[in-house]
């Protein structure tokens, strides 16, 4: 690599001050020839289509386009995409790697804000505190008296659905607590799990035998509908269902139907479709907790992907290995 490669941004204009404000741009430029005013939002933009003959350096993003054998052919010199988000499975193709193009995600620090959202779901549901709230809403007086029992996080049984990024995180966030926490996924065996500080478990007795579950699975054909009527019933009444994964992972009508009985309640960052439609009813069952998708990063969160990617391209150029590497060998079963 050059001292300073020609670079592009290749995401939706907007996000580009948002994910590297003035100090991060300053930085990234440090290391690549980037110019801000020049986005590959349409790589059939002539002006895109000039700066991509140049490109060595790809800055992908939210909204980039397909990189397809045409976008290739049209960057003859590029060597690097550093994504400045979290799954590149939208964008990529097995062109890229069959090129020997380098690839890097900042899903590793995408995680992180997943994860913290997840572990203060997981704490406010072991209080009983979002049907506790609702009903002070409603009476306007304390809605119990004394201690109330089957409340509380102390020995809380939470299951862990997937060891991806966000799940391993919320494993590591959980350790303080004085929670019970145990992992289902079939890539890991009994001594990944040990390093991780959790007994493996079946899915099926992960269900059974938690109090809060909480879903960090990809969306592959293997997971998609994991958690339908028959696994819903495994799980214990009173038990709550979280997901921050996504939609698909869940059967939505069984899910509604189960929540109808007032049996499990259920935390949703995600849903399938998402958006809901406005006559969902997951926007009225006072067990449902249904937030727009907001987990991952939001507001100076987006920085955090943009420093990742800046530490990036300065070991880009030294010639040092990128730190988050994807492995295309894997990406079928990852995010």
């Amino acid at each position: 690599m050059p001292e300073r490669p020609q670079a592009l941004f290749a995401m939706t204009a907007p996000n580009v001050p948002r994910v590297f404000p003035p100090d991060l741009l300053a930085a990234l430029r440090e290391h690549v020839d980037v110019d801000p005013a020049v986005v590959a939002e349409d790589l059939g933009d002539p002006r895109v289509r000039e700066a991509l003959a140049r490109t060595e350096v790809l800055i992908t993003g939210w909204g980039c386009p397909l990189l397809d054998r045409a976008a290739l052919d049209a960057a003859p010199r590029l060597r690097a995409v550093l994504h400045a988000a979290g799954s590149v499975k939208g964008f990529t193709t097995p062109e890229v790697f069959e090129r020997g193009i380098a690839v890097s995600s900042a899903a590793a620090a995408n995680a992180l804000p997943v994860a913290e959202y997840t572990l203060a779901m997981i704490l406010l549901a072991g209080k009983d505190v979002l049907a506790s709230r609702d009903l002070l809403r409603t009476r306007r007086a304390f809605p119990y008296g004394g201690i109330l029992p089957g409340v509380g996080n102390y020995g809380r049984r939470v299951g862990v659905v997937g060891a991806s990024r966000v799940g391993r995180r919320v494993v590591e966030l959980l350790r303080p607590h004085d929670l019970r926490v145990s992992l289902a996924d079939p890539y890991v065996d009994e001594a990944g799990a040990a390093r991780l500080g959790v007994p493996l478990l079946p899915l099926d007795d992960l269900l059974r035998t938690s109090d809060i579950v909480t879903l960090h699975a990809p969306d592959t054909p293997g997971t998609r509908r994991l958690i339908g009527a028959r696994e819903l019933a495994l799980m214990p009444s009173g038990a709550v269902l979280i997901n921050t994964a996504r939609g698909a992972l869940v059967d939505h009508d069984a899910l509604v139907a189960e929540l109808r009985t007032g049996r499990l309640g259920a935390v949703l960052d995600v849903t399938d479709p998402e958006p809901l439609p406005a006559g969902s009813p997951l926007f009225d069952l006072p067990n449902a907790f249904v937030t727009p998708h907001l987990a991952g990063s939001q507001g100076n969160e987006v920085a955090r992907l943009g420093r990742t990617v800046v530490e990036e391209a300065a070991r880009l150029v030294a010639g040092d290995p990128l730190a988050h590497a994807v492995d295309h060998t894997v990406l079928e079963r990852t995010a």
